[in-house]
């Protein structure tokens, strides 16, 4: 299994850089932006001619695994084992408007545990890539994450899910409570970019919710051969599907969830 996760890091690897290189070459050269439905969900021609890059790489290769991606859905073969997520454009909203902050995330999960996760960000020019066992790289050099224990002491990252504007269940109030108790709470808009800053010790910890499985299984990966921690938001067993992810450097883990837990509820008339 080993020398074949290695295999498995390099066809990603390749499939990454390939799809980067359509992103750059169509940045601020769009011609078609399309609404998917709900507000801020946008699809451009990138997002489809990135994953079709990818989809070709991958069938090529290995043409009896399973893909879900984003924008074309469950696809592939027969071989339930292995089941790659692929989000061709995480960041679609910034990039088509011309904002540099997007990646490629490419994942695979065996078994339905994520074991390869392959993250390239054309904008940094960094290709983020681990496989389960055998550590985290950056451009080829190892990444750990950081060493802050104190949570009054964190940067944290965050977003927000296309459906905020309907649900009160939007991060709204976890985003307002947990500025006041660290340094800091940003939001770029990426989620493979969010928890691989904070697999690069650029950030001590993430927590959304609204994410599919495309969005988060080669980030988790990444994170977790850094040295991170990953789980639900009461510290349990993440589901890939459930949505929600809290992701830290591990020493504010217990911390973070419990401050995600407290925090106060806006009142529901701020919502209309």
């Amino acid at each position: 299994m080993s020398q074949e996760l290695l295999t498995f890091l390099d066809i990603a690897s390749e499939a990454a850089l390939a799809a980067g290189a359509i992103l750059q070459d169509k940045f601020c050269n769009l011609e078609n932006i399309q609404n998917k439905g709900r507000p801020g969900d946008l699809v451009t021609e990138a997002d489809k001619a990135a994953e079709a890059k990818v989809l070709e790489l991958l069938n090529r290769h290995l043409p009896d695994h399973q893909i879900l991606a984003e924008e074309s859905g469950t696809l592939g073969g027969n071989d339930r084992k292995y089941l790659w997520a692929i989000d061709p454009l995480d960041g679609t909203t910034n990039y088509a408007h011309g904002y540099p902050i997007a990646a490629v995330s490419i994942g695979l999960m065996i078994d339905g545990v994520p074991q390869v996760g392959v993250v390239y960000n054309p904008f940094r020019d960094q290709l983020l890539r681990a496989a389960k066992g055998y550590g985290a790289t950056c451009n080829r050099n190892p990444i750990v994450v950081s060493k802050t224990k104190e949570l009054e002491d964190t940067i944290l990252v965050t977003g927000f899910a296309y459906d905020r504007r309907e649900t009160t269940d939007n991060n709204y109030a976890e985003f307002c409570y947990l500025t006041h108790l660290t340094q800091g709470v940003r939001r770029s808009g990426s989620a493979s970019i969010d928890i691989t800053d904070v697999a690069c010790g650029r950030l001590d910890g993430y927590w959304e919710r609204g994410l599919s499985p495309w969005d988060i299984t080669a980030g988790i990966v990444i994170l977790q051969e850094a040295g991170g921690k990953v789980t639900a938001y009461d510290g349990s067993t993440i589901d890939i599907n459930s949505g929600r992810i809290l992701a830290t450097n591990g020493l504010i883990h217990d911390s973070l969830s419990k401050a995600l837990k407290e925090a106060p509820r806006l009142p529901d008339n701020l919502y209309r």
